[in-house]
């Protein structure tokens, strides 16, 4: 697929595992069991693998994760890195502190992205406020714009689930994307149609609902007391109580057959899923382990479900309703 000028594989790594700890407060928001080395490592494999785009934030560890992406892509400015803005963060304590969204404080995060990536610009900047309202939002992206014309940013977009702000902003020259949450296990219809009637490129993140498509966690998988996966976070409804949610597991086990199809394992059929419902989207799992990340590039070779298998899994999963309002996710 073409995307900002490039033609690159649909698929992206997601680097908020790699960024490490950190925290609001006491709560963690981070993943357990990164290890910079074998972070840096993944990024390589990942391009070895042929995924050239990166979704990072400076939320993501504090900075940490843009500071791991600087370090290996060095010698790689083909590879596309989108970054986010609307978090405020302290590196030293790992703390993610609140809300930056003043206009006035845009151009300095961005500045601060910039240093941390070891880039004179950024490919794509997405607000990381998912709820914020369309006024606030439309004010951010002024002082976005302020910072193409200074040759700084290549494109944004907003990372939210909201249908009805995505096609508030589309018209915008330079909105060429947004980020929502979306995988076999959630299908929020609004959205999706609101990507294509607007003509963006839709960024997929949770394509493996924080990693229970990939298998790995049965019901008595239990998540580390660092990891978000044991929190409340509404984030992570793929989880309850710090164990794979049983409603969830049982909707997988429905369909894990169908997703395997034709080789696949069952991460690569959760991402051949997502390719299946549109060719404008591009999935940014996460990844931590170059066994992950090679495991994921593989799905390239497989491309999109075919539509009976589609048609078979809509059968077996049961959605929500789709006058459910939409929400973050």
């Amino acid at each position: 697929m073409r995307f900002l000028d490039q033609e690159i594989n649909p698929l992206g790594m997601g680097c908020w595992p790699i960024g490490g700890p950190m925290f609001a407060g006491d709560q963690p928001l981070g993943y357990a069991n990164s290890d910079d080395a074998e972070s840096i490592r993944t990024i390589h494999a990942a391009l070895a693998g042929g995924i050239s785009f990166f979704d990072t934030a400076p939320a993501y560890g504090a900075g940490h994760a843009e500071r791991l992406l600087a370090r290996a892509l060095k010698d790689r400015p083909d590879a596309l890195i989108a970054t986010k803005i609307g978090i405020a963060i302290d590196e030293d304590s790992k703390q993610l502190t609140g809300d930056e969204i003043a206009p006035e404080a845009v151009l300095p995060a961005i500045d601060r992205s910039l240093s941390r990536l070891g880039r004179d610009r950024i490919d794509l900047l997405l607000l990381h406020q998912n709820s914020l309202s369309v006024p606030q939002a439309e004010a951010m992206f002024d002082e976005m714009d302020k910072a193409m014309e200074a040759g700084k940013l290549r494109a944004y977009g907003w990372s939210t689930d909201f249908a009805e702000s995505v096609s508030a902003v589309a018209p915008r020259k330079a909105f060429l994307a947004v980020e929502h949450a979306a995988n076999v296990l959630v299908n929020p219809p609004r959205i999706q149609a609101a990507s294509q009637e607007n003509g963006l490129t839709a960024l997929i993140r949770s394509p493996l609902a924080m990693g229970l498509l990939a298998g790995k966690y049965g019901p008595d998988a239990v998540m580390r007391a660092d990891d978000i996966r044991s929190t409340s976070n509404p984030k992570t409804g793929y989880f309850a109580d710090a164990r794979p949610n049983p409603a969830m597991l049982r909707q997988l086990e429905a369909v894990r057959e169908l997703l395997t199809t034709g080789g696949r394992n069952l991460a690569q059929g959760a991402i051949s899923w997502l390719w299946a419902r549109s060719g404008q989207v591009i999935p940014v799992p996460g990844a931590r382990t170059v066994g992950q990340i090679e495991d994921l590039a593989a799905a390239i070779g497989f491309g999109a479900l075919p539509d009976p298998i589609m048609e078979e899994i809509e059968t077996l999963i049961e959605r929500e309703p789709e006058e459910v309002p939409d929400r973050a996710r």
